[in-house]
């Protein structure tokens, strides 16, 4: 197996720099995209609803809004589906999450998860008995005991602090298993901070799948339960069939916004989106399209510093 030098693959696509030519383009004017816009009265298909988190960290890391952005563009790709992007963490309208087809959660977690305060838990309840789609992304996935137990039933299993662990680390996926979500997708090395160890269900797990596999390196087993699994292959990305019809899928990769411009981390995600909202996805994957000096657009504004391009990591498909 061989891996393509970085060098050569900033070579196959037009770099971000080259977009900063333009001096008239602002990393940080958001104002383009389109916010909690429905779809028209007779729109028949399915409704994905992207919420974003506020800002967090620091550059190009957490970039929730940007990142629900390229999602946005992503799942128009597909007849049929109309993505409708919300931010701050929790759409202003919410009857939006009550007629959405699938809801999609980037932003903080644990405490501070915008999906826990107040009566969201149960709002959200009503939608996963009716067969609405769940799907967490990164931090989302994190959520005290407390709350989790509850997530355990949308989708399977949930990030526990001081259980689970969330180093960075080049995750080598080496198979993937037969499923919809991994329709179009090769094995692949990317660096992100992909969390494992997760408080998965307990008994039932008939309908629980994992998706993204590898062996993280010993060193980064940082709680009791993931040193207890030394050289163990571990789970960053699981589907879950719930025993109610609906379907949810949780994905730990996202904290660096360059890893967009791998082929292979859009697709997993979007096939994911689309198979929880239950429409049919392609043999070949889902369309995942995508203009590289996106990657420096839409951005949260999070200090005083020099604007600096994001580049597309030096990573690549594997080749047989």
């Amino acid at each position: 197996m061989r891996f393509l030098p970085a060098a050569l693959l900033l070579a196959l696509v037009p770099t971000p720099a080259l977009a900063q030519a333009d001096k008239k383009l602002d990393p940080y004017d958001q104002s383009g995209v389109p916010i909690e816009v429905e779809p028209p009265a007779d729109f028949k298909g399915k409704r994905v609803l992207l919420v974003a988190g506020v800002p967090s960290h620091g550059p190009g890391d957490h970039e929730f809004f940007a990142g629900c952005a390229v999602l946005m563009n992503l799942l128009k790709q597909t007849p049929g589906v109309f993505p409708i992007m919300a931010k701050g963490g929790w759409p202003k309208n919410e009857k939006l999450i009550e007629t959405a087809d699938c809801l999609v959660f980037y932003m903080d977690g644990r405490n501070g998860h915008p999906v826990v305060q107040g009566n969201r838990l149960d709002l959200i309840q009503k939608q996963i008995d009716r067969g609405c789609g769940w799907v967490n992304l990164h931090y989302a996935v994190d959520y005290l005991p407390r709350h989790g137990r509850r997530v355990l039933g949308w989708m399977g299993g949930y990030y526990e602090p001081d259980y689970s662990i969330n180093p960075h680390w080049d995750a080598d996926v080496r198979s993937l298993p037969t499923h919809a979500i991994t329709r179009g997708v090769r094995p692949f090395t990317l660096r992100d901070e992909w969390y494992y160890g997760m408080y998965f269900l307990p008994d039932d797990t008939k309908g629980l799948t994992p998706i993204l596999q590898a062996l993280p390196p010993d060193g980064t087993r940082g709680t009791e339960h993931t040193k207890g699994r030394k050289g163990q292959i571990e789970t960053m990305a699981w589907a879950y069939d719930r025993p109610d019809g609906g379907r949810g899928f949780g994905f730990t990769g996202g904290h660096f916004h360059r890893n967009w411009a791998d082929e292979n981390f859009r697709r997993i995600v979007v096939n994911a989106i689309l198979w929880c909202a239950k429409v049919e996805v392609p043999a070949a994957g889902a369309p995942v399209a995508f203009d590289p000096a996106d990657l420096n657009r839409n951005l949260d504004r999070k200090g005083k510093s020099e604007f600096r391009p994001i580049l597309p990591p030096a990573s690549a498909t594997k080749k047989e």
